[in-house]
């Protein structure tokens, strides 16, 4: 009898907690309280996509993005110019022998960096040979007069020999001393060996060797090239202007020059000469360069900016820094952090250059060389929000 009521009871209990259950399960289906399909957050309605970079400044060069600061001038005012690259008067020296004869040692070669002073070469030299025994014989002389001078002025004052004698060794004694001086000076400018032997071939300039025609046992004529130093630090820029624009160039004048890797150099120019060349019919303006570092002969394009007639309140920047980004132009701004895409709108182009008529101030950075890879990164970002 216990054992069937506490069956009965259990059952009971078994049928309450299935029908609590069913209960239960009506009221989630018929609920009016959507449940979320998808766990990821969803971006709140008009927000403004993603127009910051952030990019280290190693990240910047290891990518090959330039940037340049921009300054007022429309295309009007700015002198677009092909220019190479010159070694200044100063920064360039061409080596010769100082006497003929025969190379012996060749101590610098192609390349080589060199001191003011520092030996190139030398060269055995009979007409060495003989400037030395110059100076040597000329110094003999010149003593042995001042030992005369010093004898007829120790006579004289004895009262022994005439005063005519005592003048007679002060010239010759004179005459001795300026050949003496005339056999020194020969020597150094010849820059003859201590043994008298041959010539030191030396560089007058700190540099580097950049070009050279000598060979071991060759023999050289005097004067004759044999090495030419210039010093990378001492370069000056020659960019042919015409004459219209010659007149607007005054020395102090900024100018930017852009190098084949898209790199940009500041510059000034120092003058502009005052006539044209007979075979171009343009003149030249002669840039310096803060700190040189560019090799000779190297092609650049420059502008130059003058700073009479001309002169406008628009902006400038190369074609390749405004990249389309959802169907409007922008350039991108260097910021603290890396780069910020700002809209803009564009006037005109000419010679890969495009006036900006809104958008940017004078003064920002931007980046113009593989400014393309702002662009992408910018849209791999947006993408990845999306």
């Amino acid at each position: 009898m216990i054992d069937t009521n506490k069956r009965l009871l259990g059952g009971a209990a078994a049928i309450a907690l299935v029908a609590g259950m069913g209960g239960f399960a009506v009221s989630r289906c018929t609920t009016d309280t959507p449940v979320p399909a998808a766990t990821e957050p969803v971006a709140p309605e008009g927000e403004a996509p993603t127009t910051t970079l952030t990019m280290t400044a190693a990240g910047i060069k290891d990518a090959g993005i330039a940037t340049e600061a921009i300054s007022a001038g429309g295309l009007a005012a700015e002198i677009v110019s092909q220019a190479v690259v010159s070694a200044s008067p100063t920064g360039e020296a061409i080596v010769t022998a100082r006497a003929g004869g025969a190379v012996t040692r060749v101590l610098k070669r192609l390349g080589d960096p060199v001191r003011a002073g520092e030996a190139l070469a030398i060269v055995e030299s009979r007409d060495a040979a003989q400037i030395a025994a110059d100076r040597t014989a000329a110094g003999a002389k010149a003593t042995l007069a001042q030992k005369s001078l010093a004898r007829e002025r120790y006579l004289y004052n004895q009262k022994v020999s005439a005063r005519v004698d005592l003048e007679q060794a002060q010239a010759e004694a004179a005459s001795a001393a300026a050949e003496a001086r005339r056999a020194q000076v020969a020597a150094g400018a010849a820059n003859v060996t201590r043994d008298g032997r041959g010539v030191i071939v030396a560089s007058p300039i700190s540099g580097r060797v950049t070009a050279t025609t000598i060979r071991l046992g060759a023999f050289v004529q005097p004067e004759a090239e044999l090495f030419r130093v210039s010093d990378p630090r001492q370069i000056q820029i020659e960019a042919a202007v015409g004459p219209a624009d010659a007149g607007r160039l005054a020395p102090g004048d900024r100018a930017v020059i852009e190098l084949p890797d898209g790199r940009t150099i500041d510059a000034r120019v120092r003058a502009v000469t005052p006539t044209l060349s007979g075979e171009t019919r343009s003149a030249t303006a002669v840039l310096d360069v803060p700190g040189g570092g560019l090799q000779p002969g190297l092609a650049v394009r420059v502008r130059l900016l003058p700073s009479r007639g001309g002169s406008t309140t628009a902006l400038v920047v190369p074609e390749e820094a405004v990249q389309s980004v959802g169907g409007s132009d922008v350039v991108f701004v260097r910021t603290a952090k890396g780069f910020r895409a700002a809209p803009v709108t564009t006037g005109d182009r000419s010679a890969g250059r495009i006036e900006i008529v809104s958008g940017l101030t004078a003064g920002q950075t931007i980046a113009t060389t593989n400014a393309f890879l702002l662009k992408a990164e910018l849209g791999k970002s947006a993408g990845e929000e999306e």
